[in-house]
């Protein structure tokens, strides 16, 4: 039945675009299910696309795979510029990185479009540990070796090899936890089941400002406009602990360099719009825009950034 839908759906969009003669349809795929921070990303980018290029723009959710599914499909795509892919840094350097059999290669298959999107990781602690301070948190664990866990969302994603970093710049063996989900993550640092966590700053800040968390450092080169009042690691002395993540819009390699480039300034204009900024913003995200040429720059130097944390983490996924 979802099959069925979807390919009227398609077929709709085909005729209509047929009708009006314009250029299209633009098919976003998107690796996660609806709801989640890919998935809203592409609707405010389709709306942009729609509304300024007078085409139907379709958000097709191709769940699995951690968001290689879709990426795979875009591999495969006609390189006409009307498929696009919302993905977020996992599916381009991560993958590439714990995925022994990947069945797409970024850089070979994949065009960059856009970087749409910053996000900026934390590290927290809660009742489990007494530090109020980066300083404290990693002299406190130096003189508790059983407390140097910290828990994570997910295995194999920016917030687990953050910790990896964070270990291999302060000589300290810690140890990552999974979870399932950033809920169960969440309660359980609000709960005290395990002292210190690293996630997404903005799964963080409502507790942060209710005094049940406390922000010890973010991830980026500058202070996040979301919790100004937390330094980050590089201001704290620790230069070599920085990463960022990040939601960005590809297409299939081998599409016309000037449709590409039409496509960013469109998406670039609608990212940077008030309107859009500032729903960006209150998802936790910091809006960014770019030419195809930045993002391809952004996934090089972070393809170079991340890649030792990972190899010292020993992840495979499955």
């Amino acid at each position: 039945m979802v099959a069925l839908r979807r390919w009227f759906a398609v077929a709709f969009f085909t005729l209509a675009t047929t009708a009006s003669g314009q250029d299209g349809p633009i098919r976003i795929l998107v690796g996660y299910p609806p709801g989640g921070e890919s998935d809203l990303v592409a609707r405010l980018i389709a709306d942009g696309l729609r509304t300024t290029l007078g085409v139907p723009v379709l958000v097709d959710n191709r769940p699995g795979g951690s968001g290689t599914v879709a990426a795979e499909l875009l591999k495969n795509a006609p390189p006409d510029g009307n498929t696009l892919m919302v993905s977020p840094i996992a599916v381009t350097v991560f993958a590439p990185l714990t995925h022994p059999n990947l069945r797409y290669d970024p850089q070979r298959d994949l065009a960059p479009v856009s970087l749409a999107a910053n996000f900026q990781m934390a590290l927290a602690v809660g009742p489990g540990s007494p530090a109020t301070t980066l300083r404290e948190y990693l002299d406190w664990v130096r003189a508790h070796p059983a407390k140097a866990t910290y828990g994570v969302p997910l295995a194999g994603g920016p917030t687990h090899f953050f910790g990896v970093m964070l270990a291999r710049a302060t000589g300290i063996d810690l140890t990552a936890v999974p979870y399932k989900g950033s809920a169960p993550f969440v309660n359980d640092l609000l709960g005290g089941h395990v002292p210190a966590g690293i996630t997404v700053l903005s799964q963080l800040i409502k507790h942060h400002e209710a005094g049940k968390v406390r922000l010890l450092a973010t991830s980026g080169s500058q202070r996040s406009p979301l919790a100004p009042d937390v330094p980050t690691f590089r201001e704290l002395g620790y230069t070599a602990i920085e990463g960022v993540g990040w939601q960005a819009v590809h297409t299939t390699a081998g599409t016309p360099l000037a449709k590409i480039d039409r496509l960013a300034a469109v998406i670039g204009a609608t990212i940077r719009s008030r309107e859009v900024s500032a729903q960006l913003i209150a998802l936790g995200l910091e809006p960014v825009g770019s030419t195809p040429g930045e993002l391809a720059r952004r996934i090089t130097e972070d393809n170079a950034r991340w890649a030792p944390a990972v190899k010292a983490s020993g992840f495979v996924a499955n």
